[in-house]
């Protein structure tokens, strides 16, 4: 039995071990939070990848979202994953509801386009008539939060934006036809941007694509010259580029982009299942019975797209469907400015497919490429500490690039426009 001596030598280093043994959690805890926030990464202006022309430094010094330092908010705005989840989720705070009306575009396969129009609030500042023509990402519409936050911005500095409704996308617009969007189908894009051409006889186009609509609308433009006539300039979002190339690495953990697959995946699930009537509605029993039990089994956009989406199309295979509906094999054609803009921790988008922006942007005079530190996929918040602003880096950049480009064609010299490079105005001076 212990005295009280005994207890008295014993009972003080309990103490001292139980307070190491916090101070050794609250230092893990810490290390933890500083690892997955990645709060020691420096804040950095955009790597800009472009070619050095009279076009291209104008931009630059037009547009200074472009070479100024990118902040995210404090706190959390290093997480490519909390920017993701931010604007996946929550979309932007205190986002605004522009008016727009909704326009029915009828197509020749009976499919039924749907966009929507807002009209510009006041005057652009170049006196022009401008539409902005918007691609949203994937399953997306006009009513999404990222979409109405930047269509007010845009409407307020002057611009007409008209913004397509992916087929299907939409929960109470039901198809017309066994078919909905694809990853490259540029179908009622085109059919989008031939409204308004037809309508706004005077207009002048924007071309912009957020994610999965960058790929669409850099494919429609490379699709087809005409298909450049009256676009002042595009801009892309985050976008892969090249969907044969992402779908290996679509398929790893690394920065859990296996489980982004699963989620995305399962949304598209949704989508179909909601559509299921019209989509199948003309299949055997059998072939309804296979499909909709590939679906329900399928846990990766890949095999949804290898037993559903390819076969609206006719695609013969999976390489096939994602050779045939990349923009990257188009994305050479296009001759009007074009930028292109990606974020180094966007957990969907693997480094390896940022080669194919850098390297289009270091061989044409008319591609600047942006890289951020920070941002996630279609993030870009700003901010102080915790709270986001409503506006985003990504939303000013497009606004400010399309005002520099407007401003250029206003004020460019007389033997030089945005479609031509030094080299051929030179050309043309001799």
């Amino acid at each position: 039995m212990l005295n009280s001596s005994d207890v008295y030598t014993i009972s003080p280093e309990l103490p001292a071990m139980f307070d190491g043994m916090k101070l050794a959690a609250v230092a893990t805890v810490l290390y933890v939070i500083v690892r997955c926030l990645n709060l020691k990464s420096p804040t950095a202006p955009p790597d800009i990848t472009y070619q050095d022309t009279a076009l291209n430094r104008f931009l630059l010094k037009s547009c200074p979202q472009l070479t100024k330092e990118y902040i995210p908010p404090l706190l959390w705005g290093k997480s490519g994953h909390l920017q993701t989840a931010l604007y996946g989720k929550l979309g932007r705070v205190s986002s605004p509801h522009p008016s727009g009306v909704r326009k029915y575009l009828p197509m020749q396969d009976g499919a039924t386009a749907t966009f929507d129009l807002f009209e510009p609030v006041g005057d652009h500042r170049t006196g022009d008539d401008i539409t902005m023509v918007i691609c949203p990402g994937i399953g997306n519409h006009s009513e999404k939060h990222y979409i109405r936050t930047f269509v007010d911005y845009a409407q307020k500095d002057g611009y007409r934006c008209a913004v397509l409704n992916h087929l299907g996308a939409l929960p109470n617009i039901e198809l017309t036809s066994p078919r909905m969007f694809t990853y490259g189908c540029t179908w009622e894009f085109a059919s989008m941007v031939g409204y308004i051409k037809r309508t706004y006889l005077q207009t002048q186009l924007i071309v912009v694509g957020f994610s999965l609509g960058g790929n669409i609308v850099c494919k429609f433009l490379g699709e087809n010259i005409t298909n450049q006539e009256r676009v002042l300039c595009s801009v892309s979002v985050c976008q892969g580029y090249s969907a044969l190339r992402a779908q290996e690495t679509f398929l790893q953990w690394d920065q859990f982009r296996r489980f982004y697959n699963f989620l995305m995946a399962d949304n598209m699930k949704k989508i179909i299942l909601s559509h299921r009537y019209h989509l199948f509605g003309g299949s055997s029993v059998e072939t309804i019975d296979a499909d909709l039990g590939r679906l329900f089994t399928a846990t990766s956009l890949m095999q949804i797209d290898d037993n559903i989406m390819r076969k609206f199309h006719g695609h013969s295979s999976l390489k096939e469907y994602y050779e045939k509906e990349s923009c990257v094999h188009y994305i050479h054609n296009i001759k009007v400015p074009l930028l292109l803009v990606n974020s180094a921790d966007d957990p969907l988008v693997h480094n390896s497919l940022l080669a194919i922006p850098r390297t289009l942007a270091a061989k044409m005079s008319n591609v600047i490429f942006s890289l951020t530190l920070h941002g996630g996929h279609l993030g870009f918040f700003e901010g102080a500490v915790l709270f986001p602003q409503p506006l985003t880096w990504m939303d000013k950049v497009i606004v400010g690039y399309a005002n520099a480009i407007c401003q250029w064609e206003k004020q460019k010299p007389p033997c030089q426009s945005a479609h031509l490079s030094e080299s051929s105005c030179t050309a043309k001076k001799a």
